[in-house]
């Protein structure tokens, strides 16, 4: 059986951790909760473990099999904790954001066996999803390095998993979009057919919450100097490819003094990006970083006796 430790009982110091980290952690030991659930269903004792004898202590180190950066290691740990209470300990954990080589241990586990097996595929998934999310991340800000242009995620996340995996994109690097749809409004190209026009779109929303910060998408240059002209400051620039966005760039010099920020979106790939961070806009977005990632292939090793 494993402890299933209460939040209450929970680690003092790694709550406040993930709370320095920007997480709500309560939401996060929910969802750990909840994972576990799936495993162990009803309370339910791994069957496969509880059949073998006593097996004592181990010492495992999780460890990287691939180049990457870390992310959601202390998501990683809380799984122990939560699954070992008291009888673990967690040593060696590298910041969540360190670049990583294959070979390298991250983090280091000691507790009973039969524990350490039951939480190892729970704690992993977490930690090498995220870490996933993370490379990927800083992959395209390898990229756009020196360009002055940053790079954005998007609301394509994973139902339940949006704040970890925006933690994740700031753990490569990366900068956070809208986390909701009121934080923030966007004028996309259904607003605009439902209101009629780019423009009205955007009065229509700022009209009716003054207060927020509203972005914009356009299609062609036409519309970018429509929503300028009507004092719209942050313009999504939607699959323009580099001589469409210079030519933007150069329009909001001409109209705004470059007050507005521009974000270039669609058709980017890792391949073009640093094509398209030299024109000058100041974003790139993409939804591939959290809907698309591919995980950090980082495995839990048993030290021998």
């Amino acid at each position: 059986m494993i402890a299933r430790t209460s939040w209450a009982a929970l680690d003092r110091a790694l709550v406040e951790e993930l709370a320095a980290a920007g997480l709500d952690p309560l939401a996060v030991y929910t969802h750990v909760v909840a994972a576990f659930e799936e495993d162990l269903p009803d309370g339910a004792a791994d069957v496969t473990s509880a059949a073998m004898p006593e097996m004592g202590t181990a010492v495992a180190d999780i460890v990287s099999r691939q180049d990457g950066v870390v992310a959601g290691l202390a998501v990683a740990e809380l799984a122990f904790r939560y699954a070992l209470g008291g009888a673990v300990e967690v040593t060696a954990r590298v910041p969540d954001g360190t670049r990583v080589a294959p070979g390298q241990t991250v983090m280091t586990v000691t507790g009973p066996v039969a524990g350490v097996l039951t939480a190892e595929r729970t704690a992993l998934n977490f930690a090498s999803h995220l870490s996933g999310v993370a490379t990927a991340t800083a992959r395209w800000v390898d990229a756009l390095e020196g360009t002055g242009c940053r790079v954005l995620d998007t609301r394509k996340t994973l139902p339940g998993w949006r704040a970890l995996q925006k933690y994740a994109v700031r753990c490569g690097g990366g900068t956070n979009h809208r986390f909701s749809l009121v934080d923030r409004a966007m004028v996309k190209d259904n607003h605009v057919v439902a209101a009629g026009g780019v423009v009205e779109a955007y009065r229509r929303v700022v009209a009716a919450s003054p207060d927020v910060r509203v972005e914009v998408e356009v299609q062609d240059l036409e519309e970018l100097r429509a929503v300028l002209d009507a004092g719209c400051t942050e313009v999504l620039l939607d699959n323009m490819g580099p001589d469409l966005l210079r030519e933007a760039v150069a329009i909001n010099a001409e109209l705004t003094g470059g007050r507005a920020t521009l974000e270039a979106s669609g058709g980017l790939t890792l391949a073009n990006a640093r094509a398209v961070g030299e024109t000058g806009v100041d974003f790139v977005s993409s939804g591939a970083l959290t809907h698309s990632v591919t995980v950090l292939d980082l495995g839990l090793d048993f030290r021998e006796a």
